[in-house]
């Protein structure tokens, strides 16, 4: 590891996750950045963090932070991943990593041109059952891979106020639920040739349920579910023509899956076992990634980023999906 000095931009639910999935490891964890100084000394205080901060510029100019983990609200992601970068710092950015693809691509030459690392903070595609997954994958024990179903379902709150039910915030279960299972397609079977996407909203006006069905050359489809209206099952699976995976639930968090041949043995069980929520692989991710300097990515490459930012961006057109200002 290089032992980089991390530092937490906002401090909100998925920080506390991350900071808590840190400290499991034992990483060097040692600032924080919030809008006001009660809430900086609060998470401070929390996870026994040395410098907290009262405005997000004050982490970003830190000289004894080397990267930043952005965990602000969708919307708030390029201003501060670009705050981070400017002032020369690695940036591990929340998902989705912006709101559009044109933002992600400013934030990946920036970083390029800065030497720095830029890493979307999909948590799920480190974790070692999804490790052991793609290696699956590669042995060619499924065969040619045929089709891969995902769902990510939950029955979420309808306080119109929340978060998720905010389009301001970038609300609705298409960046929050949907990049998981969407991204997830395109780890096993790479860019879709076609995308075709139908959604439900709420009175809100954000995507309250949408569907998704990939096409790809290589005669394989994909389809997803997201909705923040019903609990689902949470499950995925990989078809293959020799055999199939079975991911069960939650399937992007920590779990276990099974390889299943067509007559319905099993070829392979797997569990997982792993301390805290898992949060912690991708840093590790990217303390690998900045020693070998390899500031490209290799498990979720940025340029992968981007484009999976510009399926999200066609879904959108599609569902007729506008953030306010048009982004």
């Amino acid at each position: 590891m290089t032992g980089l000095r991390w530092g937490i931009l906002a401090t909100g639910g998925i920080a506390h996750a991350f900071a808590r999935d840190l400290r499991v490891v034992g990483m060097d964890l040692i600032a924080v950045g919030s809008r006001s100084q009660a809430s900086a000394d609060a998470f401070a205080a929390e996870f026994d963090i040395p410098r907290a901060h009262p405005s997000y510029e004050a982490l970003a100019a830190d000289p004894e932070v080397d990267i930043v983990y952005v965990s602000t609200p969708h919307p708030m992601h390029f201003e501060n991943a670009m705050l981070a970068l400017e002032k020369n710092t690695h940036v591990l950015v929340e998902k989705p990593f912006t709101l559009n693809a044109a933002e992600a691509a400013q934030i990946r030459d920036l970083a390029a041109a800065k030497g720095l690392l830029a890493m979307e903070a999909m948590w799920t595609r480190y974790l070692p059952h999804m490790v052991r997954i793609r290696e699956i994958l590669a042995s060619g024990v499924l065969g040619e891979v045929r089709a891969v179903i995902a769902d990510h379902s939950q029955k979420i709150t309808d306080d119109p106020h929340h978060r998720l039910n905010a389009p301001e915030l970038g609300g609705g279960a298409l960046l929050d639920l949907g990049i998981y299972p969407i991204s997830f397609t395109w780890d096993v079977l790479g860019a879709p040739s076609t995308v075709q996407a139908s959604a439900r909203f709420t009175s809100t006006g954000v995507d309250a349920q949408v569907a998704t069905v990939f096409g790809y050359d290589r005669e394989a489809l994909a389809t997803t579910l997201s909705t923040s209206v019903s609990a689902g099952a949470n499950t995925a699976t990989v078809l293959g023509t020799e055999a199939r995976i079975d991911i069960d639930s939650v399937w992007h968090s920590p779990t276990s899956f099974r390889v299943v041949a067509p007559d319905g043995a099993v070829l392979e069980s797997y569990e997982s076992d792993v301390g805290g929520r898992g949060m912690q692989y991708q840093a590790l991710a990217a303390e690998r990634l900045v020693a070998e300097g390899n500031l490209a990515g290799d498990i979720l490459p940025i340029d992968e980023t981007v484009a999976i930012m510009g399926t999200l961006d066609e879904i959108r057109r599609q569902i007729g999906l506008v953030y306010p200002g048009g982004r």
